[in-house]
């Protein structure tokens, strides 16, 4: 797996390798809410330890080959509004990424994207950044429209959001392309 930093800032972001210490304050700010679980594949968590467990999949991750997890925070503090996941698949990155529904509509994910982005970028070898998501997610949609990436097709009964349905869902696949490729 290429290296990246284990954090990333922008304007008014941090982008960092979780800790253990997260946990309970993700599952308050957002790992047990309906709302932001909506789009998710992952169904809102019901106790702590749900989300613990997360943390540490994510701690083990960096010891890993193929996937990076950041958790967001603010560049004023070290509170966790989010998180941006980037899975490696050989010349391309999908990425995935969640946000703390107080946080919602300040452009913070796009921020955060285009940093992820540019740093990957940066790299030899990785020509592709892309992202699916479910039809119905607007929001989704418009911040990977926001972040420079382009819709490429529709794939049918792609994703199961359980929040939604048992039955696969309908999916965009957006992408972004290194220019100098």
């Amino acid at each position: 797996m290429p290296v990246l930093p284990e954090t990333l800032n922008t304007h008014r972001l941090r982008l960092r390798k979780p800790k253990a210490s997260d946990a309970s304050r993700i599952f308050a700010a957002y790992g047990q809410d309906p709302d932001v679980a909506h789009y998710m594949i992952w169904r809102p968590h019901t106790e702590v330890s749900q989300t613990q467990e997360f943390i540490c999949d994510c701690l083990r991750s960096w010891e890993g080959e193929d996937r990076l997890p950041y958790v967001i925070t603010r560049q004023d503090r070290d509170e966790p509004i989010g998180m941006l996941d980037a899975r490696f698949q050989g010349h391309m990155v999908d990425i995935g990424y969640v946000l703390a529904k107080r946080e919602w509509g300040h452009g913070f994910m796009p921020e955060a994207i285009e940093a992820l982005v540019s740093q990957l970028f940066s790299l030899p070898g990785i020509y592709r950044v892309q992202a699916t998501c479910d039809v119905d997610n607007k929001a989704s949609r418009r911040t990977l429209e926001k972040s420079g990436f382009d819709r490429e097709g529709r794939f049918e009964q792609y994703t199961i959001h359980p929040n939604i349905s048992s039955i696969p869902r309908a999916c965009y696949m957006y992408a972004k392309c290194r220019s100098d490729a």
